[in-house]
């Protein structure tokens, strides 16, 4: 989950009716003629806003005949704002979407199949462990523009050797990283910080869940919870196994999201999302020499397992909207045709996203500030590689297992205990 997914989640119910009647509408003509694309962008970190307004800006000088209007939508408006203008069918033409909103949007009518309006070739150029995030019953919904891995791990390389470790061979099991977090544990310094509260273990444990059993804890179908299975106790155990030992802050200061208790030196390691690469270098640029990151152990050693879930995301054209076509020439241009436009999105988000076309790989293979970069060759040929999509299923359902976890963790309940409780009558019924 990205970090917008969990700002959305905390979007006030109630906004103003003013706030509502601001929201535009696609389609119509401009004073030249052009045929008007509406784009809403859910606003993200500043420098996204500049690198979106300048390429919009680079399209519509080449356009004699369509004009892209770019509108730039805050994160806790977004879901009403967008409920509002589909209801009025005024819905945006073009519009930022996140992966797991694909599958419902697509089934409700939400999204116009891409088939057709995008060549063959810009799906062909979609990494394969992405092709099915934008896609349903074999039609693509959406184009994705990039991925944000859940969970990797980041570690001071000057307190892994003083504590007699290598820094060039990081744990590989759960087992090593608890060996490790032992080690590093000194003083005032913990030897690592991961999500400690429900709403947090909710999501950012999703690749954990994978890793441990190869399935998530409910059924595909939804129709059935399988919380109970042996193997998602490990992923409890090994919670409460860091909370328990005093191996992590009990009282963090931040939430998972948020780098400040590495970034101010009061923990060795860190699991975190690659979002943290960038504020690393943007708020602790003394942090970025003395760490290195790697992916996060898998609970058997096997390093193919995933270990992280894929968040981002995509661009996808209003089902409803008469300029179909035009609206995917836009998405063509920005996401689908010159590599060097998305590895130029890459660079500047200082190397924290992470690609989803090969030829966009090959464009920054070629690029000496990607080449140089401390972190991003491990955590995308060694993360993002084996990383799965984000779960689509509700997330009162994920919630009621980070609040297993978090109970099992604290010693509120024993491990089976926790599991059988907080996940009783939460799977949706078929």
């Amino acid at each position: 989950m990205t970090r917008s997914k969990i700002a959305a989640s905390l979007t006030a119910v109630v906004l103003a009716a003013a706030a509502l009647a601001g929201c535009g509408s696609g389609g119509g003509q401009s004073a030249d003629g052009k045929t008007v694309v509406t784009f809403w962008q859910q606003k993200f970190e500043d420098y996204q806003q500049t690198w979106f307004k300048k390429y919009v800006d680079q399209f519509n000088a080449s356009q004699d005949k369509v004009k892209v209007d770019y509108q730039v939508v805050p994160a806790d408006t977004w879901q009403q704002k967008l409920k509002a203008a589909q209801a009025a069918g005024k819905a945006p033409d073009v519009a930022t979407t996140s992966y797991g909103n694909i599958a419902a949007g697509a089934a409700q009518g939400q999204f116009a199949e891409l088939d057709g309006l995008l060549p063959a070739e810009a799906f062909a150029d979609v990494k394969d462990n992405v092709k099915s995030f934008v896609t349903i019953n074999g039609k693509h919904y959406a184009y994705p523009m990039l991925v944000e891995p859940s969970t990797v791990l980041y570690y001071r390389t000057d307190l892994v050797k003083a504590a007699g470790l290598d820094p060039a061979s990081p744990p590989k099991t759960w087992a090593d990283l608890i060996t490790w977090a032992t080690k590093l544990t000194s003083g005032n310094v913990k030897g690592m910080t991961i999500a400690s509260t429900a709403a947090d273990l909710a999501w950012s444990s999703w690749g954990l869940q994978y890793n441990a059993c190869g399935y998530l804890p409910i059924t595909d179908d939804w129709s059935k919870g399988r919380a109970t299975d042996a193997c998602f106790a490990k992923v409890a155990e090994f919670y409460k196994s860091l909370f328990q030992g005093n191996l992590m802050p009990r009282q963090p200061k931040v939430g998972y999201p948020d780098a400040l208790p590495y970034g101010q030196g009061e923990v060795a390691m860190m699991a975190n999302g690659s979002w943290a690469v960038g504020q690393l270098k943007n708020t602790y640029p003394a942090m970025v020499a003395k760490t290195a990151v790697a992916p996060f152990p898998s609970v058997d050693g096997d390093p193919s397992k995933p270990t992280a879930t894929l968040g981002g995301w995509t661009l996808t054209v209003d089902g409803k909207t008469k300029n179909k076509q035009q609206a995917a020439e836009f998405i063509k241009y920005l996401l689908a045709g010159d590599p060097a436009i998305m590895a130029d999105f890459f660079k500047t988000s200082g190397f924290s996203k992470y690609t989803v076309r090969t030829s966009v790989d090959t464009a920054l293979a070629g690029t000496p500030e990607a080449t140089a970069d401390p972190f991003m060759k491990v955590i995308s040929d060694q993360i993002v590689a084996h990383g799965k999509q984000e779960p689509a299923y509700p997330f009162d359902i994920a919630l009621a297992f980070g609040t297993a976890v978090e109970s099992a963790m604290k010693n509120t309940a024993d491990v089976p205990k926790a599991m059988k409780t907080e996940l009783k009558g939460t799977a949706p019924k078929s």
